[in-house]
């Protein structure tokens, strides 16, 4: 009987195309490759894409039967060893999609990936190239004279820019949504395999499946959300008839993750952003809501937190946040046609019943829950009407849906005017932001999957007991959503998403139990690499829709920004306004091809002859939609589950989106631990446990001697490793750190060095197809200033080594010091004489015996230390515990616990 839920694992992840005069046939095997799938793709159709797959899983030894009685078969005269019948045409990781514009089909590749990211064994990977290649044969192809122009638009959307996909984990939904799957009655799971196996199409979906007495895992494997899918239409013509491994859904947005160090204790801090590809483009031409609801510019930002040292979701800690940013939902835009900086708003069409906006708020309430909190941060006070528009428009609605809500789950609303603030020398404006943020984690809490630790239940804290969201036995959960907006959604808005993240960042530290209150403050270790994260983040959802980078960041806002900051501003602001100008329009058209918003029919108008795309986008202009009512505006079966998400709710309609199935429990395609470490390939220490990652004991903790190593410590401004060295006592370390810089590893070069204000993504600029995990770039440190100092600068012997060296060593010490010298002298030839000499100094050395009869030979045999029972057993406990079988705790340990609980606390 099956006893655990897993993800399940695709089995193709590797894929070769291979070539006939009239076949194309694409093999994709798991990353192992042990298990093989085919594809036959017809060329002898000009027009039409037919696709054969036979849903069998092939072994090696039969793929390379079948490719050899194929390239037998297709050579030009039987048993002619010259030529080649099958030709190797390309390698690569995964199908983005099939696309035809007035010609044939295309199928476009992915060529090159990069790691970026492990949520618990699950890689996520960046696409860094990709190719596409036209399916039908020369012979049969019918040319088009505006082909190459569809080509050349399509391939403006660049693949290799932040688009994200996975094998194992679904990008589209979040942690949380993952982990409640996972989670389900197991009643529920038998009930739903045998209903998929009835209704599945593969008749070798459960082929050789013997269960035996509980070894069975059920296999889980969810629809993806496709509001954030990109590739949606590409994969749409395949959907019904290839088997869900060849289905490989991306994402667009950001993904970036850093390692936060606690005494040794890795904990990663991973930060992924997906932007909705409904109502998708670019900064001026897409302003507002269309008729469906969707905004423009909506990204869904979530930060996951996870204890590094288990890497299984059943066994290991993890916790997550997750807020939303869009444009104001509303009908209005921006005419551009005047060149102006800001081109004046205008409201399209009336909306008194706030019908787009209810349609918006009910997908929100459906995905998130309540309470939904929108913080508006556009101007409220202006000479000329401009922003303020927009904040009454916004109002009128939020008041008219809230009239008919149940008062306990009313949408909240909270504006706030940040640029006045801003410019205000008596506020600040973070610390006016912290008390917002504070306000909206208590309303809505946050997704962790362990319950409250006994620490935290014996020590209550008033912020924690405050905290809302819903507790069930196994954790929290996050019920409701914040939704921020400005005009553009990116300078103010990331800055405050920020503030917010900060303070939900603090109370998942606190659950996880690695901090004793629910407080981060700035200019610690831990704050700047979460500060990093989010500029970079910033940074590339403001190329993606902006054109340009931030202009304001955190440091402009707290005040601390250098004097040079203002000329990269500068920059920032003209880049913005030439992208917005020129070639905004170009990449609004390449995003509508690319997402399947027009598609080219021969005899209708052309893309580029299109006076708009207004018509693409609002359906309801080209026919009758069914009207909903004015006062029940939300779909019933949300608000009955409310505040839960209705998605997350186990009901018949969210369970026909899963995929179960029964495993062996060392299946492959389940088995993330096989997936994570790959025992069948030669791999590296840095690739498989992320060394390159931005790290805050590497990249933000002060490498001077004898400074706290916790990351929770607040540092001056001249601490920090990526500071500028100034004043005398940075002068003076840094000849100390120049001295031993002969002991140090060598800094990275500076080739692989890149800042994040001036990279276009932050990580776009690595080595093509290099697996470096580094999400944010190391700044490396300018000691310039450090040139200065005259180097006959005596120090302190104790601020230099640490100790005094003109006190007496300790007993302890000295042993410490004479077991050293034993092992270096070890290491060479030695007279007996002073061997036994040095012998009568050092009992209880470890003894080092040659096995070599070499004279010069370096080889000692070493015995290994004995290990006491007790020793033993608290190792075993401790793997146990790595796989979820915690030991009970007996009165001893009960008593201990108590004991010094009472004298510390009490």
């Amino acid at each position: 009987m099956p006893t655990a839920a897993a993800p399940i694992i695709s089995s193709v992840q590797k894929l070769v195309l291979y070539e006939t005069r009239a076949r194309y046939f694409l093999v994709g095997s798991n990353h192992a490759e042990t298990k093989y799938r085919v594809l036959k793709i017809d060329r002898t159709e000009p027009k039409d894409l037919v696709i054969i797959d036979d849903r069998h899983v092939y072994t090696q030894q039969e793929v390379r039967e079948l490719l050899g009685r194929l390239d037998l078969g297709n050579r030009t005269k039987m048993g002619q060893k010259g030529s080649s019948g099958l030709f190797r045409a390309v390698s690569a990781f995964g199908v983005v999609g099939f696309v035809r514009f007035l010609e044939g089909y295309y199928i476009v590749l992915i060529t090159k990936r990069r790691k970026m990211a492990d949520i618990g064994g699950h890689a996520i990977y960046k696409i860094e190239d990709t190719n596409m290649i036209y399916i039908p044969n020369d012979s049969v192809r019918i040319t088009h004279p505006d082909e190459a122009r569809y080509l050349r638009i399509f391939q403006n959307v660049d693949l290799s820019s932040n688009f994200y996909f996975s094998y194992s984990y679904d990008l589209s939904h979040s942690l949380q949504y993952n982990l409640t799957v996972l989670r389900m009655p197991l009643e529920m799971l038998k009930s739903e395999t045998t209903q998929s196996r009835q209704e599945s199409f593969d008749i070798f979906e459960d082929e050789g499946l013997i269960t035996q007495g509980g070894s069975g895992v059920f296999g889980i494997c969810s629809e993806p959300y496709m509001k954030y899918v990109w590739n949606g239409e590409l994969l749409g013509i395949i959907k019904n008839t290839v088997h869900r491994d060849w289905l490989l859904y991306i994402i667009h947005g950001f993904c970036g993750q850093s390692k936060l160090l606690i005494y040794g204790r890795p904990v990663y801090v991973t930060l992924i952003a997906r932007r909705s590809s409904k109502f998708a483009g670019t900064r001026f031409l897409k302003r507002g809501a269309n008729c469906e609801g969707d905004v423009a510019n909506e990204v869904e930002t979530e930060q996951i937190l996870c204890d590094a040292s288990v890497m299984s979701f059943t066994a290991g800690s993890y916790s997550s946040y997750v807020q939303v940013r869009g444009s104001v939902p509303l009908y209005w835009s921006q005419d551009i046609s005047t060149m102006m900086p800001k081109p004046p708003i205008t409201l399209d069409q009336a909306d008194p019943f706030a019908h787009v906006a209810a349609l918006h708020f009910d997908q929100m309430l459906q995905r998130f829950g309540s309470p939904i909190i929108i913080l508006n941060l556009v101007k409220e006070r202006e000479k000329r009407k401009h922003e303020r528009i927009l904040s009454e428009e916004l109002v009128a609605a939020v008041t008219y849906l809230n009239q008919f809500l149940p008062p306990e789950h009313t949408i909240v609303y909270i504006p706030w005017d940040m640029a006045k603030y801003t410019k205000s020398k008596l506020c600040n404006v973070l610390d006016r932001l912290n008390v917002i943020a504070e306000s909206v984690v208590k309303k809505t809490g946050f997704f962790v999957n362990r319950p409250d630790s006994y620490c935290s239940i014996l020590r209550p804290d008033e912020k924690w007991n405050e905290l809302g969201g819903c507790v069930i036995s196994t954790g929290r959960l996050q019920t409701g959503i914040l939704r921020t907006n400005c005009v553009d959604c990116l300078d103010r808005t990331n800055t405050a998403q920020f503030m917010v993240g900060k303070c939900a960042l603090a109370y998942q530290l606190f659950s996880l139990g690695l901090i004793d209150k629910p407080n981060l403050q700035f200019d610690t270790d831990a704050v700047r690499l979460f500060e990093e994260l989010y500029e970079d983040h910033g940074d590339t959802l403001s190329l993606q829709y902006g054109g340009s980078q931030l202009v304001h960041r955190v440091k402009t806002y707290r005040k601390i920004a250098p004097w040079t900051q203002h000329s990269k501003d500068i920059m920032q602001t003209l880049s913005r306004y030439y992208s917005n100008a020129f070639s905004d329009a170009d990449r609004q058209d390449s995003i509508n091809l690319f997402l399947g918003v027009f598609h080219p029919i021969e005899g209708k108008p052309h893309l580029w002859e299109l006076p708009t795309d207004f018509y693409l986008h609002h359906k309801n202009t080209m026919r009758l939609l069914p009207t909903r009512s004015y006062t029940h505006w939300w779909t019933p079966e949300v608000i009955k589950h409310l505040p839960l998400p209705y998605d997350e709710v186990i009901c018949a309609v969210n369970l026909r989106k899963l995929l179960v199935k029964k495993f062996h429990r060392y299946e492959e395609e389940i088995d993330i631990h096989n997936e994570f470490f790959r025992p069948y390939e030669l791999s590296s220490f840095d690739d498989t446990f992320c060394l390159a990652m931005t790290s805050s004991a590497r990249d933000f903790m002060p490498k001077t001697v004898g400074i706290d190593p916790s990351p929770f410590t607040v540092r001056k401004p001249d601490e920090t490793g990526k500071s500028v060295l100034g004043n005398k006592s940075n002068r003076e370390e840094a000849v100390l750190q120049r001295k031993t810089a002969a002991s140090a590893p060598p800094p990275p070069s500076e080739e692989a060095v890149s800042s994040s204000s001036e990279d276009d993504s932050g990580t776009d600029r690595e080595e093509e197809g290099s697996v470096s995990q580094r999400s944010t770039p190391v700044k490396m440190t300018d000691t310039g200033d450090s040139a200065k100092v005259p180097e006959n600068v005596v120090q302190p012997m104790k601020e230099v080594y640490g100790i005094n060296l003109s006190d007496g060593l300790s007993e302890e010490d000295f042993s410490i010091y004479s077991r050293f010298v034993q092992l270096g002298q070890s290491q060479h030839k030695q007279d007996k004489s002073s061997q036994q000499l040095c012998s009568r100094c050092s009992d209880g050395v470890i003894k080092l015996t040659p096995i070599s009869a070499f004279s010069q030979d370096n080889i000692y045999e070493v015995q290994p230390p004995r290990v006491d029972r007790k020793s033993t057993e608290i190792f075993q406990a401790h793997i146990q515990a790595s796989q979820g079988i915690m030991q009970p705790l007996g009165k001893e340990d009960t008593y201990m616990y108590r004991e010094y609980i009472r004298n510390r606390y009490l």
